[in-house]
């Protein structure tokens, strides 16, 4: 059996819910999300951080203190979710084998 989910649910303040076809359901916070994001800046900074422990991190809220936020989401093809972020980044596609 192919593992997809059957159902999404996006709270833009805490995070994603994802009912699955097994049965299961899984959880990520929206800060998770963020710091997990699959794009390629995200992963630069990552592995900037495995080689650099002391690497200066980005903020977790928008500059004027406001936490951080979903914007919204959009399904790509039948494979993944796009999730913007308040804070402008909105270039991680999200597949369902990268969030399973």
């Amino acid at each position: 059996m192919t593992i997809k989910p059957v159902h999404l649910d996006l709270n833009k303040e805490k995070g994603l819910t994802v009912a699955w076809n097994d049965g299961t359901e899984s959880f990520f916070s929206i800060i998770h999300l963020r710091k997990l994001s699959p794009s390629a800046d995200a992963k630069q900074l990552r592995e900037e951080i495995a080689s650099n422990p002391l690497t200066v991190l980005p903020a977790s809220a928008i500059s004027d203190g406001t936490p951080l936020t979903a914007l919204g989401a959009e399904m790509v093809g039948n494979y993944a979710i796009r999730i913007s972020f308040s804070d402008g980044h909105d270039t991680g596609i999200y597949s369902w084998r990268y969030l399973r």
